[in-house]
């Protein structure tokens, strides 16, 4: 599998360290609201990575964590007059329920800052021991100058970085450039002891610590939004390799952005949607396709009009997935011809290519979709048997799954007791040719909710 490691700027076959083993570390939400749309954009992207690669029979251990301390989860808090945990737990469960909507699956680990803190300290004494960090006044600023490369993930200079550096009069770092590994406390903020007083930790340390005590100091794959490239990634390395003296990662994914109505989302600006605003007005479902239905790297524009067009892609897949359940359950047994064993096998490949080239989500739900139309028409052909209709829905199933959408399909035992036995009804009215008893009877199916039709491969009940 090839994919695009923002480090290297290259396209680069993905070699992991270990064997069929491919360790994946992904920068989890700061808890203190619902997620945004923009935040749901990485966690199903890579949620996508993760199942392809088990789709493939890779091992993954995949880890997120989760920021429950930051400055934003202590303003609400105190605004809510509440502690900050109180805060923080509450958003990681709306962070799960809406996760879970989206068939995120979840993480092997999620650590939390909070749980973390013992790591944390170890690694900024490791970088006070070397001379890459320094406490002035109960705060640990770590010496950017110090880590020769600094910017070499977002590809600016040190030079460039010191020239667009501000210092303020009262500033006790030895240099603007310098960052805060660790913070004393202030009045009113949640606090721990460490050998530089009471204090927590400053943002990007926390990912270094959890990162290497889950995964080792060298990880297969980090990945996150291109947000997160400057400062916190950048910092993520730098603090990381002074610590280590190893290579952080050895790749770099970045999804794209998302923008809305081609303007960049902002409460200033109004167009600011939650994952659960939107998810109330179209599902979850529709909020999935959108991330999948394009290449994780390319922009997204978010509008009523690519939400509506989703929902109809969408439509169309359930349909012919319908169709096809109808179809095998009215087929009879069989052999598959040389023609469909080839049509299988030419959309799985054509699948797969789209997944191996830097996750082509777009070109695999292009596959997705020409497998749909090939399944269509056998679905429509009462001459093929049940055993080449039963193929092409595992490949289906299989392409779905690794996609995560579809996850709502309706099941048989969801129709109501009184529905089936009106159907039954309606059916022996037919079949005795007594039409208006059976037109009676489905005029009494949809007053309950519910249409049925007969179609070439049986009898089709549907909620209205």
């Amino acid at each position: 599998m090839k994919i695009y490691n923002t480090m290297s700027r290259k396209t680069e076959e993905l070699v992991p360290m270990e064997e069929n083993h491919v360790r994946i570390y992904a920068c989890g939400p700061t808890v203190y609201n619902y997620i945004h749309i923009g935040n749901a954009r990485p966690i199903c992207a890579f949620d996508v990575l993760r199942r392809y690669l088990k789709y493939k029979g890779v091992k993954v251990t995949y880890v997120q964590n989760f920021t429950d301390v930051d400055d934003k989860i202590i303003r609400r808090a105190n605004e809510e007059g509440v502690d900050s945990l109180e805060i923080s737990e509450k958003y990681i469960e709306e962070y799960k329920k809406d996760a879970h909507g989206l068939n995120v699956m979840d993480a092997d680990v999620h650590p939390k800052v909070t749980e973390s803190m013992d790591l944390i300290i170890n690694i900024v004494e490791k970088l006070v021991e070397s001379g890459h960090a320094y406490e002035k006044d109960g705060d640990v600023y770590f010496r950017t100058r110090s880590f020769e490369g600094y910017g070499k993930l977002s590809g600016q200079p040190i030079e460039e970085l010191q020239s667009g550096a501000r210092i303020d009069v009262n500033d006790i770092k030895e240099d603007p450039l310098d960052f805060a590994v660790w913070k004393s406390a202030k009045p009113g903020e949640p606090y721990w002891e460490s050998p530089w007083g009471k204090g927590r930790p400053g943002w990007h340390i926390e990912c270094s610590a959890m990162s290497s005590h889950y995964l080792g100091e060298t990880l297969d794959i980090h990945c996150g939004g291109q947000d997160l490239i400057f400062p916190h990634h950048e910092n993520e390395i730098a603090q990381s390799e002074a610590a280590s003296g190893k290579t952080f990662a050895n790749y770099w994914m970045h999804n794209g952005y998302i923008n809305i109505d081609n303007k960049k989302m902002s409460k200033s600006l109004g167009n600011f949607f939650t994952v659960r605003e939107v998810a109330e007005k179209y599902g979850y479902e529709v909020i999935r396709y959108m991330m999948v239905q394009a290449h994780y790297r390319s922009p997204i524009n978010y509008c009523k009009e690519l939400l509506d067009a989703c929902k109809a892609s969408l439509e169309r897949l359930y349909t012919c997935r319908e169709t096809l359940d109808r179809a095998i359950g009215a087929a009879q047994s069989g052999s598959v011809t040389d023609e469909a064993k080839a049509v299988f096998v030419q959309r799985r490949e054509q699948f797969e290519a789209a997944m191996e080239e830097d996750l082509n989500t777009a070109d695999a739900v292009t596959a997705l979709f020409e497998l749909a139309r090939d399944l269509n028409r056998m679905s429509a052909d009462n001459t093929v048997s049940k055993e080449q209709l039963t193929a092409g829905a595992e490949l289906f199933d299989a392409m779905t799954e690794v996609l995560g959408i579809l996850y709502n399909r309706k099941k048989a035992d969801e129709i109501p007791a009184e529905v089936m036995a009106l159907a039954e009804e309606r059916a022996a009215a037919r079949k005795a040719k007594n039409f208006a008893e059976a037109d009676r009877l489905r005029d009494e199916i949809a007053a309950l909710g519910w249409q049925i039709k007969e179609t070439r491969q049986g009898t089709e009940i549907t909620k209205l």
